[in-house]
């Protein structure tokens, strides 16, 4: 976990292709699987992967700039859950600390990341984390590309992350709108036992109807059969 952010973000991508070159090798899955078409889902900094492989480009220093620019009201995207402001008198060094750390790990990190697989044939990006993108590279994806947006994310503020993704890809599917739902709410079952400040990013927000993610799920499952399908 010492690499948790960017870092990791980078290797994704290469890893989903090692994954899928790991099943054609294996003599008991590759005879059952079409894999000159798969279909990448992934959530949060997952969806950042889903992204990347239908054909975003991003860079360490754009999510940089937007922390500087949006600290205080993004401040769990650009901080995880290292801290967290809560009003109180901390809160201006929280908030210095935060930035200096971010410009000094990823200001000048302006190589833009992408990675080509040919092998996958559409993506579905859940709650993603999208402020390190180049949106002008989201306006044709290479792939059907569908989403799901969480309108209570604590995380991954949606005006900066999933509406901005949406804004930038009219071709893009919304598959799922959960207007009352948080970040983790897509996960089925939720994790249990989260550490506090964990569970308050992660946990259904009150009032939120699960019966919302069955149907996301059907939503998402469609959506793979429609353009996997021989």
């Amino acid at each position: 976990m010492s690499n948790v952010g960017p870092d990791t973000w980078k290797h994704r991508p290469k890893e989903v292709s090692q994954a899928i070159d790991a099943m054609a090798a294996d003599p008991r899955f590759a005879p059952l699987l079409d894999l000159q078409r798969v279909g990448v889902y992934g959530m949060s900094a997952g969806g950042l992967t889903a992204l990347t492989l239908a054909g975003a480009r991003w860079s360490p220093a754009a999510l940089s700039r937007h922390c500087e620019a949006h600290l205080s009201e993004d401040f769990p995207t650009c901080v995880g859950l290292t801290t967290e402001l809560t009003g109180g008198m901390l809160d201006p060094l929280k908030r210095n600390v935060a930035l200096r750390a971010i410009r000094f790990k990823f200001a000048d990190d302006t190589a833009a990341q992408g990675w080509h697989e040919p092998r996958i044939a559409a993506a579905v990006a859940a709650v993603p984390m999208a402020v390190p993108i180049d949106m002008a590279t989201l306006a044709r994806p290479r792939v059907p590309l569908g989403l799901v947006r969480a309108g209570q994310d604590a995380w991954l503020a949606p005006r900066w992350h999933i509406d901005a993704v949406r804004a930038a890809c009219k071709g893009c599917v919304l598959l799922a709108d959960m207007p009352d739902g948080g970040h983790g709410s897509i996960l089925s079952p939720q994790p249990s036992d989260l550490p506090p400040r964990a569970a308050r990013l992660l946990n259904d927000p009150p009032g939120f109807d699960r019966t919302a993610v069955a149907q996301a799920y059907a939503a998402i499952t469609r959506f793979f059969v429609q353009n996997l399908a021989p």
